[in-house]
């Protein structure tokens, strides 16, 4: 395995470990993203076993103990594995989460409190003014996966920290203008990843709003672009790949509602 640092937008860096095997033969990467401010986040820790590997490569960007915030989109291994070890090694750093994702998993996990977030908060990560980064944190439920599912997206360089959306498989280059799209629905297809295709399609639309410049993308190639365009091109797929999903949930949701119980 490699483990690489890129930096894919402003003081942003994309940390990527390819895996071979998983996926094979194309294989898959897992990725954090490091932003280099006066208060550093790193968003998505890491599977324990590859804390040694992506620890290095982010003391090439910041030294461990200068970490201020640790953040992730949802609780899952390949996300938030080596929680533990990074606050470990970085004595100032917080977990910096949901107020759902807190309170049913990270207060009990985590071997620190964790710094709880309503949607729409902006966490300042400190800097000159021009350079500043502020990070909004955005709830996304169950998009792609999990009850306390989130984004963040950086302010000043319009990055958006997406990640499981727009997974792919391979070992693309670290960021890329090209379509992202067809490779994304593929993977759909292959893992089905994505838990709740009805909330998945309104919820792209809603973060294409912020009209993002980067999208730092989890598994795979991150995208600079268009990225609003990138979103709902991605909700059209949804919508046309797996249509009938979507409509029979949508018949189901509407039958459900017809039979609750009146008064």
């Amino acid at each position: 395995m490699e483990t690489r640092v890129d930096e894919i937008a402003d003081g942003i860096y994309r940390i990527s470990t390819y895996v071979p095997d998983v996926a094979a033969p194309a294989g898959f990467t897992f990725n954090q993203f490091l932003i280099d401010a006066e208060q550093p986040l790193l968003f998505h820790l890491g599977m324990r076993h590859l804390f040694p590997a992506v620890s290095e490569a982010v003391s090439r960007v910041v030294p461990l103990d200068r970490l201020r915030w640790l953040a992730f989109g949802h609780v899952e291994a390949d996300e938030c594995g080596a929680m533990n070890e990074f606050l470990a090694a970085a004595p100032r750093a917080e977990v910096a989460h949901g107020l759902q994702g807190c309170l049913i998993s990270l207060n009990d996990l985590a071997d620190r409190p964790p710094h709880p977030m309503a949607h729409g908060e902006t966490l300042d990560l400190g800097g000159k003014e021009v350079l500043r980064r502020r990070v909004l944190h955005l709830n996304t439920p169950h998009v792609p996966h999990n009850w306390e599912a989130r984004v963040l997206f950086e302010e000043t360089t319009g990055t958006l920290l997406c990640g499981d959306l727009f997974t792919h498989l391979g070992n693309g280059p670290p960021v890329t203008d090209h379509d992202l799209v067809g490779p994304a629905l593929d993977a759909e297809e292959m893992f089905r990843q994505t838990s709740c295709l009805t909330a998945a399609v309104g919820t792209l639309r809603s973060l294409a709003q912020l009209a993002p410049k980067t999208l730092a993308v989890m598994h795979g190639s991150s995208y600079h672009g268009d990225g609003a365009a990138a979103l709902h091109a991605l909700a059209d797929g949804y919508e046309e790949r797996f249509g009938p999903e979507l409509a029979f949930a949508a018949r189901a949701s509407a039958l459900a509602g017809a039979n609750a119980p009146q008064g």
